[in-house]
């Protein structure tokens, strides 16, 4: 294994080992295991960037299906370099900012650190990975640890509904991600990134082409929080605000605009991919930094501002497509927005993982988020007022922050295409110098209220008796490090422009560098008049008179009803989709086994049925077989009558012994079958199922003796008399059908010459089947899993997914109710939970000060 490879799965052994340690060292708080770790893999690329930056990226390549074209293949380059550092850098600070935010006594640290260090390595193996298939893995895995970590207080149903509402939305575009990267592999012949950079133009004619494009941007605009899929961002924010530091500003909702630009060699040049990416982005910057303004929850305002942000990065990266259509000088100007998109990624990871620790702090220390309950901190609270000034002073993009030179790039990058000469945008392009000077002002307004209405003005009657003061060193030094970070990346850029952005722009745009040229990032503070600095002048003035009359003007957002929201509809059409599929399955959910495997039945007689009755080229055959001896006769007529006896007997154990009966004989059938091994294995199943049977079957009552009679059923009659017919035919259509050549001739062949073993059936489950074998080794382990759960519970008897069936001595329907409301928080989906919504959040707001109830 190399270097890089442990670096990528180092998070993961670490996350299995961490409840060992905590039993090892009890008093050793996990946080600084996972800070310590993050912080030497930090260290460790840090190391790389020499090398990356000569322009000698690193690859490196485990084989895991060669069958298939899959490997294990990690590339470390500009692009994936810039990303790890923001991975492991952030999750060093959050690591240590949570040991004083994660009170041990209250939560469960295992669970937190476990799932955050296994979300590391998910984004360092998405980031690093060159194959599409290790890749989709890595994107997934995300989506499930985002989904456990922001379902961290499952107790409250908010974190319940923003957990999932996340998970369906992500793992949605997650599947049109991996529907797009199979076309990109039906096109091209290979699963590998660089292969596919290789591929050029051909690709671009392809019929799948457009196909392609568009299922790969689903995924990367749901994962980014991208108009129309953001929804799931706001309400992501009943995570721990640790949690939402890390995912939610530097991590997660960056891989989509990390695939955009990993993607941007394949797909830049392209109409659709233009207009897709670029127009998509200045719509999502519009909406979100608009949206923002009418917000009173302080992690509300941050998250649409990262909505905003996110789309501001997103539109760059569509202008910066245009770099494939031009040369020379052309190419180096349009190269510029790429440049913009990178650095203000970075800003942005920068000043918005100070302010979600800020908010944080401001929880913890006065229970509360609202900034209608807030105000006047700045007297308490000078260090935290500090740091929010230097995260909101770079967010609204003002000197001599890295935000202000990052957004003096956007607004220039948004009037360049305007000289392009390519699809209309001599018309259509004005559309993006004047949206982006709209939402820059509104990014204006939220920034200024944001620090204002919490910590100037006077403090509010609920504060002033509470004793309010700056948060502990280990969760002001992670946010404050940040605030110096903002300052000094606007006042030294170059720090981070040639290092890190330059070879991260040459590797997500290899046209720049293909004729041996190297990019020089021109980052300054000062840059002249030019009509990027007047605009953002005139950003500055509107953005103060609109601060200053913003209790007049935003009441205008009372005139938008909620309910016709796209998060409305979302919740409409989940709650529709849960009645509907309530209703289908109480039809035949009816809790009857019978009717159970009725149905069953009756789908594979259809299907097997048609199957059969329709291939041509199937021959039923009726003769040669081989005699049976007198003996066999004996046996099968034994085998027979025990199997017969089994439903007629009146005591338990016999019909265990009756059971027993049938596959033993089946064992002697083995022997004289010349099949040693089938029958050793059958014998031991059978010794140990029948041991385990009367163990079990001891402790049950008797069975009932009273007779019944048994009406005839004409339905369970005909499908029981047609699947002995079906499979009667299917043997005979076997042993007379023989289209392919027989596999028992390979694996008789390949189990010693390729698997080295004699025996061939364990040859076959071990190594031929040993994916089949691993997962039927998981089904097990599952399922051992939950009996220990239901044991360790010990829930009632009722069925809290399904509709109640009511037997006699069982519990009734308002039991399972109230198991149904127990478990999901509200009645199943017969329930609106909107007023359990609402006492939640009213408690949330409540002035109590203990933060993580209320984070």
């Amino acid at each position: 294994m190399s270097p890089l490879h442990f670096l990528t799965l180092s998070p993961f052994l670490l996350a299995a080992v961490l409840p060992l340690l905590g039993k090892m060292a009890p008093r050793l708080h996990k946080g600084w295991v996972a800070a310590v770790w993050s912080a030497i893999l930090f260290m460790t690329l840090i190391g790389y960037s020499a090398e990356i930056q000569a322009g000698s990226p690193i690859n490196e390549s485990l084989a895991w299906i060669p069958s298939l074209g899959i490997s294990f293949t990690l590339y470390l380059d500009g692009l994936s370099l810039l990303f790890a550092l923001l991975i492991t850098g952030m999750g060093t600070l959050v690591s240590i900012y949570s040991i004083g935010y994660m009170n041990a006594a209250e939560n469960s640290l295992n669970r937190f650190y476990v799932c955050l260090l296994i979300f590391m390595g998910a984004m360092l193996g998405l980031v690093l990975s060159d194959n599409l298939l290790t890749l989709y893995g890595f994107w997934e895995l995300t989506s499930v640890t985002s989904f456990l970590l922001i379902g961290y207080n499952h107790a409250k149903q908010r974190s319940r509904y923003g957990a999932l509402k996340s998970l369906l939305i992500t793992m949605t575009g997650g599947l049109g991600l991996l529907s797009g990267f199979i076309l990109l592999y039906i096109m091209s012949g290979t699963y590998t990134i660089r292969e596919l950079f290789e591929a050029g133009a051909p690709l671009a004619s392809h019929p799948l082409f457009l196909p392609a494009m568009l299922l790969i941007l689903f995924g990367a605009f749901t994962k980014s929080a991208q108009y129309p899929f953001h929804i799931w961002l706001p309400d992501a924010m009943e995570a721990p605000t640790p949690v939402s530091a890390y995912l939610h500003s530097a991590t997660m909702v960056k891989a989509g605009l990390y695939l955009v630009a990993r993607m941007s060699p394949i797909f830049a040049g392209a109409p659709e991919w233009f207009w897709i990416v670029s127009l998509g982005g200045l719509i999502t910057l519009l909406y979100g930094s608009v949206t923002a303004v009418k917000q009173t929850d302080l992690k509300g305002i941050l998250a649409y501002s990262t909505i905003s942000q996110l789309g501001l990065i997103m539109c760059l990266l569509g202008l910066s497509s245009l770099t494939g259509l031009m040369e020379g000088e052309e190419r180096l100007l349009y190269a510029a927005a790429g440049t913009a998109a990178l650095f203000h990624l970075l800003n942005h990871a920068v000043f918005k993982g100070s302010l979600f620790m800020i908010a944080g702090i401001v929880d913890h220390e006065t229970g509360t988020r609202d900034i209608r309950k807030l105000g006047g901190l700045a007297q308490v609270m000078p260090i935290a007022f500090t740091i929010s000034l230097f995260g909101a002073l770079s967010m609204a993009g003002l000197p001599p922050f890295g935000g202000f030179l990052s957004k003096e790039m956007f607004l220039e990058a948004v009037i360049e295409p305007l000289h392009a000469g390519v699809f209309r945008l001599e018309t259509w392009g004005v559309l993006f110098p004047i949206i982006a000077w709209i939402a820059s002002v509104f990014t204006f307004v939220y920034s200024a209220l944001l620090v204002a209405r919490t910590f100037l003005g006077p403090r509010k009657k609920e504060l002033q008796h509470s004793k309010i003061h700056d948060a502990p060193f280990l969760m002001t030094f992670p946010p404050a490090l940040l605030g110096v970070l903002a300052l000094v990346l606007g006042l030294f850029p170059s720090l981070a422009a040639y290092s890190l952005i330059a070879p991260a722009v040459e590797a997500m745009m290899p046209i720049i560098t293909a004729s041996g040229e190297r990019l020089s990032p021109d980052i300054k503070l000062w840059h002249g008049f030019t009509p990027a600095l007047w605009m953002t002048i005139g950003v500055v003035a509107a953005g103060t008179l609109l601060t200053l009359t913003a209790r007049k003007w935003t009441r205008v957002y009372t005139f938008f009803p909620s309910k016709f929201s796209i998060s409305g509809f979302y919740d409409v059409s989940l709650n529709f989709f849960e009645r509907l599929t309530f209703r289908v399955t109480s039809l035949y959910m009816n809790g009857s086994s019978r009717s159970y495997i009725k149905y069953i039945l009756g789908f594979m007689l259809l299907v097997l049925g048609f199957i059969l009755f329709n291939s041509a080229d199937i021959t039923f055959r009726v003769g040669a077989y081989a005699q049976i001896a007198p003996y066999e006769w004996l046996i099968l007529l034994g085998l027979a009558a025990a199997a017969l006896a089994v439903p007629f007997t009146k005591s338990r154990p016999v019909a265990i012994i009756l059971t027993g009966t049938v596959g033993y004989l089946m064992t002697l059938m083995f022997v004289f079958l010349r099949a040693p091994d089938l029958a050793l294995t059958q014998m031991v199943v059978e010794s140990i199922s029948v041991t385990l049977y009367l163990l079990c079957f001891y402790h049950l009552p008797k069975l009932r003796t009273e007779q019944r009679a048994v009406r005839f059923q004409l339905p369970n009659f005909l499908v029981a008399v047609a699947v002995g017919i079906l499979m009667t035919l299917i043997a005979l259509a076997v042993l007379g059908t023989n289209p392919f050549e027989p596999v028992s001739d390979y694996y008789v062949r390949e189990s010693y010459e390729s698997a080295g073993g004699k025996n061939i059936v364990n040859v076959i489950l071990v190594d031929f089947r040993g994916f089949d074998t691993m997962l039927e080794i998981m089904v097990l382990g599952v399922a051992s899993l939950g009996i220990y759960n239901m044991i360790k519970l010990r829930r009632k008897a009722t069925d809290v997914g399904s509709r109640q069936v009511m037997h006699e001595g069982e519990f009734a329907e308002e039991d399972a109710a109230e198991m149904r409301k127990s478990q999901y928080g509200y009645d199943g989906p017969e329930a609106d939970f909107n007023e359990q919504a609402e006492e939640e959040t009213a408690e949330s707001d409540s002035p109590a000060k203990g933060g993580e109830e209320n984070a």
